[in-house]
């Protein structure tokens, strides 16, 4: 049992030291992204701040502060909804308004003072918790859907690191918070014996989560590309318009297509691999939300979706163009407006069913 308790006194010192030094980074590296970035860090800080319990009671001996350890897990969620809404947009503020998020853990503080962390109080304090961490984790969701379909119909170059990330931290985070509920339950039953190794198991997947995190910042230190939090999904506002009168094509919707499809034709605004609904728009002088309705709903696409169309038949006609052999696929797909080279094979793959190479292999 000792070899155990000292393990996991290892593993959270080791935990806490990468966390503070991942902060200290987040907190000094030069970004567009600062306040997501701080953010993140204060969140790492509050976690560091709670998992230092993994090695040490001392906190115990000392009334204020350990009433502020044991609150300070009810800042953690609301700290990571905050981070995901500033890394999802760009535009995101801190506002006044903001400050509920943090009524509860100040709310624990003057409980837990008032009670002494009576029993009741700490019976109330958990229920609320598992409370809190389900409203949380379903709002950091709704903001990742919302995020992921905006980003679909007003951008054309794939860029899903900032989704992917957010996603699987959240699903650690979800893992994470499993292991800590089955220690509660194990430690109010007759099954006390297993509370150790729960917390064996708890210790070695903040360890792995916090070495991911660590990756990521050292592979992907502009991770962050968000999005304006003013854009919204088109059927939030088509719903509003077939409220009025049912949507159908008019010749002005049968106008603004003809010029778009001939700008398409003839301009190819595609090649920029930073197109966008907003450029796009600009380029066509057809409304912005006239443009998505068109694209999204009349065409029955994402605006990611009918951009890649042109740039996938581009590439093709490269690809089967004999006088063109010299050209590698990575110089096509810049040459189309792609900037990564699995997003072109993504997309090449999901139109045709072969990749580039397979496909210019079978014309030839």
């Amino acid at each position: 049992m000792e070899n155990k308790i000292e393990f996991i006194e290892t593993i959270g010192k080791i935990v806490v030291f990468i966390m503070i030094l991942l902060s200290v980074f987040l907190f000094t590296v030069k970004t567009k992204n600062k306040l997501s970035n701080r953010l993140f860090g204060i969140y790492l800080v509050v976690i560091a701040f709670d998992l230092i319990g993994l090695f040490t009671n001392k906190t115990i001996n000392y009334p204020n502060l350990h009433i502020l350890k044991v609150s300070s897990s009810l800042l953690q969620l609301p700290l990571f909804y905050l981070y995901v809404l500033s890394a999802c947009y760009t535009n995101f503020k801190i506002k006044p308004k903001h400050i509920v998020h943090f009524l509860l853990f100040l709310s624990f503080i003057i409980i837990f003072k008032i009670t002494a962390f009576s029993s009741e109080s700490l019976f109330l304090y958990e229920i609320i918790g598992e409370v809190q961490f389900v409203i949380y984790i379903i709002a950091v969701f709704i903001v990742l859907k919302k995020y992921k379909t905006v980003y679909l119909e007003n951008y054309s170059n794939a860029n899903y690191a900032i989704y992917k990330w957010l996603f699987q931290i959240t699903v650690f985070a979800c893992i994470a918070h499993s292991f800590v509920t089955t220690r509660w339950y194990l430690s109010n039953s007759i099954f006390q014996e297993y509370v150790l190794n729960i917390n064996i198991l708890i210790s070695l997947s903040v360890l792995s989560i916090t070495i991911f995190f660590v990756l990521k910042a050292l592979y992907l230190p502009e991770l962050f590309t968000g999005i304006n939090i003013n854009l919204n999904p088109v059927n939030s506002f088509l719903e509003k318009k077939t409220t009025t009168k049912s949507i159908q094509k008019s010749k002005t919707e049968n106008e603004y297509l003809d010029k778009l499809t001939f700008l398409m034709d003839k301009e190819k605004p595609y090649l920029d691999f930073e197109l966008t609904l907003q450029k796009l728009a600009i380029q066509t002088d057809i409304p912005e939300r006239e443009l998505s309705i068109l694209i999204n709903h009349h065409l029955n696409k994402h605006f990611f979706d009918f951009i890649n169309e042109y740039r996938i038949n581009d590439a093709k006609t490269l690809l089967q163009d004999p006088t063109r052999k010299e050209l590698t696929v990575l110089e096509i797909l810049y040459k189309v407006g792609f900037n990564s080279k699995s997003s072109f094979y993504t997309a090449f793959k999901k139109i045709t069913d072969q990749t580039p190479t397979a496909y210019r292999k079978s014309i030839h």
